[in-house]
Parts: C-alpha cells; structure tokens; sequence
C-alpha cells in the first residue's frame, strides 16, 4: 500500500478507521519533522509491532517558549515524505496550525510534579504544550500504541504520567536514544551545529558516561556524581551548561543520596543550539 499524505483531522479519523476495520493495530509516531535516523528507529519499531503506523509531522508553536526558537526549528516536508516512504509509514498527517487550533487555545493539558524541574525549569510552558498536542494527536489517530524517543526523558516520562492518570487507551513505547558515532544523542537541531560544534559536542556524551561510572565506582551523593560529569564539561568552557542534574526515576525529583535507580540528565549550549540528554544509571547490585 502506497503512503498516504492527510492534511486534515477528518480525514485522517477516516483513513485510520479504515486500517482499523481491516483489522490492524495502529501505532503513532509523533514527530515534528526534519526526521533522522533517531526517526528511523522510531518508525521502524512501530512497523515491526503494528499494522498500521502514522507518523505526525507538525511542529508545534504552543511547546515553544521563544519565537526565534519557533522560527528557527528545521523544517523539511519533501525529504521527510521519502524519509517516511522508504522506512515505511502507512500514513503522514501534515496539519496546518489552523487544523489543529481553530482558535485561541483554552483548554490545556498539564502534568504537575514531573515538569518542575530539568527542562521544565528552563522553558516555561514547553512541557505542557507537549502534553496538550500529543493528547490532541492521541484523539484524533487513537492509536493503540505511541513511540517515542528516550533521548527526551522527562517529554517520555511526562506523556506516560498522562496517558496513565488520564485512562487513555494507549500503549507508550520508548524507543532507546540513537548516537552519531562520536556519542552525541541524534537530534533534529544537531543541523544547526558548526562542524566543530558537531564533533565536540561529544563531551556530553562523554560526561554521562563519568556520571554513570561514577555511581557504578561507589558515589553516594548526587554532587559526587554531577562533580565527576562537570569535572568533563569543563574540557569544553565555550559549551554552557544550563542543567546537570541526578532526579528519581519516577517524579523527576532531584536527589541528594543516590539509593537506587536514577536519570542523569543535562541540557548543554553549544553555541545558540540547546542539546539535550541523560542517561539511566542504576548502582553495582541494583
């Protein structure tokens, strides 16, 4: 079956409704294009665990807390159809800002606790303009499963928070992060870097992997751990750090001793570009 391109709510309720009647599960990729090979594995996986996979391509200006920002993010159409084309989606929903707010948005979806710190912290609003358009796509394809990357930990844990406290009948996927191969996280403003920003944003990658060796070696404090991260950064003083942070796994709480499993995560400047990653670290015997 050739991809399908649907441009509005209605037609996409159509098209997804007839996957279903045949009797296809139907998974969901959001994503707001410029698609990479983090994408990819996104879609890829969907395809190997459903029927039929939509992919969104919509970027969202109520998630944006800077106009410039907004403006600036990467957009692709042409290239992301082939892209979606050749790893094989069933179905595109391209929405204008018109389809998807008609009018003044009123209405909001907001998870506390979760969003108080990392990047909630940082972009006032970002998260719950997240949580709105991905509740909105949720009605509009109702799919039986959603994929998401881990390379936004808190945008993951923060949609799985909602989807279950709100009863939606929805299966939330994460999909591990993909790395260039100097270990920077794949991201969609990673085309925004200079070559020697790409190549030494690998320190990133590089301070995580001390903060999880350093849990693994015995840190017991979470300044242990960040010191042992910014002891790496520090290699890198053009890059800016706004957060590098040690939070519980299920609130995004910061944590001062470290007693079981734990996210690192950071945002990193590099130049006017905001990276972002974590890892997962549980301690030797966890």
């Amino acid at each position: 079956m050739s991809l399908e391109i649907v441009r509005r709510i209605a037609e996409t309720r159509d098209a997804v409704t007839r996957f279903r009647r045949a009797g296809h599960t139907i998974g969901l990729v959001p994503t707001m294009g410029a698609l990479h090979e983090g994408h990819r594995r996104l879609i890829e996986t969907a395809r190997a665990e459903c029927g039929c996979v939509v992919v969104s391509i919509f970027v969202n200006p109520i998630q944006f807390n800077r106009t410039d920002d907004y403006e600036r993010y990467p957009r692709a159409l042409d290239a992301d159809t082939r892209f979606c084309e050749e790893h094989g989606a069933d179905l595109i929903f391209v929405p204008e800002i018109s389809e998807m707010y008609p009018r003044p948005q009123r209405a909001f979806v907001e998870v506390e606790r979760l969003t108080e710190h990392l990047c909630g912290k940082f972009r006032p609003g970002h998260l719950r303009g997240v949580t709105t358009v991905v509740a909105k796509l949720f009605n509009i394809v109702q799919p039986d499963r959603a994929y998401f990357g881990e390379k936004d930990a808190q945008q993951l844990a923060v949609i799985r928070r909602m989807a279950a406290d709100l009863n939606m009948p929805v299966e939330i996927i994460g999909v591990p992060t993909v790395r260039e191969a100097n270990g920077l996280a794949l991201s969609s403003r990673n085309q925004h870097l200079t070559p020697a920003e790409r190549e030494n944003a690998a320190v990133i990658s590089c301070a995580l992997r001390a903060a999880e060796a350093a849990v693994r070696s015995g840190a017991r404090t979470a300044d242990e751990v960040r010191a042992a991260a910014l002891s790496v950064m520090a290699r890198r003083p053009e890059f800016r750090v706004e957060y590098f942070e040690i939070v519980d796994v299920e609130e995004l709480q910061p944590v001062n001793e470290i007693t079981g499993p734990v996210l690192v995560a950071t945002a990193v400047w590099a130049g006017t570009t905001r990276l972002i990653d974590n890892v997962m670290v549980n301690r030797e015997g966890d």
